[in-house]
């Protein structure tokens, strides 16, 4: 019997999964499909502190940053400590984000509008400047979750984290008051405590543990370009809008200007955000719309091919914050979701959290704000 059971093979999952083991305790990861199946797998791998608000989540993502770097010393990640850059094309709009960036605390670097081309010298001209972020990253998020899990396993042993996919719970197992397992369409599992990481899909899980958790999926695009010879970007790079349409509550269309390269050579253009429920029906105004955005940023990719798009499906909470720790309505749970479009970023920290927690410890961060119950009943996003 595995003293816990992770619903969720995405990179949340695999996180914790990876810190529960390297805390002594035995570890089941369930998925009804393979490891980064869902959200994770539809992820651009950011890595930032750069659009997160002062407060618990910037905490999160401070914390999160450091423990990815940790990781990416161990080698098996594809993670690049690239920075990020967040232009502004008006003084008015860059005068706000030097703002945003003395509040945070954060380290940066507040860049003129002429010295914009000496980070990015493809970028368009007549922008107003910008701040810096070298905090930044990027990681690719399916590798990340498959290393995790597979790190795990030959750090810890094949005993210690066990990894069960195309496994479907289907419902709970309780002792009293108390959960004491799952069930699922393999049989059932007992377990010393369930962790809810099921991302976009967390509050159906809840609700099948009868818990209200308000996690509902907001959609977005990602255009892919063919593989450049040669890099033309170097950072993460971004409109000021995308840190507004990130804390925004609006369930329409909107989009923004989010443009990086990759190793591997082809360039990631986004981001888009609207909630539709789970319809993947391609949008070609949405792409389009995409595709003018990143062209206006940089000139440069108009002589460039899109080979390719997707699309995920980001598990949102209406105070856009991620619900992390035990279930005080029903013992025994513990949830790891509603991270929005960071999950990628703050998946070791929320892994590490949760762990502390499973074993009794006091925790780096304090999870109140994080708490599940922190919702009012019938409460939607």
């Amino acid at each position: 019997m595995p003293d816990v059971i992770v619903i969720g093979a995405g990179v949340v999952g695999a996180a914790c999964a990876y810190y529960a083991a390297r805390a002594g305790l035995d570890v089941t990861v369930l998925d009804r499909g393979p490891v980064a199946g869902g959200t994770t797998g539809a992820g651009e791998g950011n890595v930032l502190v750069s659009d997160k608000e002062p407060g618990p989540e910037l905490e999160l993502a401070l914390l999160s940053n450091r423990l990815w770097r940790e990781l990416a010393a161990h080698g098996g990640f594809e993670f690049e400590a690239k920075g990020g850059l967040v232009v502004a094309e008006t003084g008015e709009v860059r005068e706000r984000l030097v703002e945003l960036a003395a509040a945070q605390g954060v380290e940066h670097a507040v860049v003129g509008g002429p010295e914009l081309r000496d980070y990015e010298p493809h970028l368009a001209d007549g922008l107003a400047g910008g701040v810096f972020y070298p905090q930044d990253a990027q990681v690719q998020p399916m590798l990340a979750a498959a290393h995790l899990i597979r790190h795990g396993r030959e750090s810890f042993g094949r005993s210690a984290l066990e990894l069960r996919t195309g496994v479907t719970v289907t419902g709970f197992l309780r002792d009293g008051d108390r959960l004491s397992g799952v069930r699922t369409d393999a049989g059932d599992i007992l377990a010393g405590a369930v962790v809810n990481a099921a991302g976009t899909w967390g509050g159906e899980i809840a609700a099948m543990a009868g818990v209200h958790l308000p996690v509902l999926p907001r959609r977005g695009f990602i255009l892919v370009t063919e593989p450049l010879r040669r890099p033309l970007i170097r950072h993460k790079v971004y409109t000021a809008a995308y840190v507004t349409n990130v804390a925004s509550d609006s369930a329409g269309l909107e989009t923004s200007a989010v443009v990086e390269g990759t190793p591997a050579g082809p360039v990631l253009i986004g981001a888009s955000r609207e909630r539709v429920g789970f319809d993947r029906t391609p949008s070609i105004p949405v792409l389009g719309r995409l595709a003018a955005q990143a062209t206006a940023l940089f000139p440069v990719l108009r002589e460039v091919r899109v080979i390719r798009t997707y699309c995920g499906f980001r598990p949102y909470c209406p105070d856009h914050l991620p619900v992390i720790g035990e279930d005080p309505r029903l013992p025994g749970l513990y949830h790891a979701c509603g991270h929005e479009g960071a999950g990628i970023g703050l998946a070791p920290a929320t892994g590490h959290l949760l762990a502390q927690r499973l074993g009794g410890e006091r925790t780096d961060l304090d999870l109140k704000p994080f708490r599940p119950d922190r919702f009012p009943e019938g409460e939607t996003a």
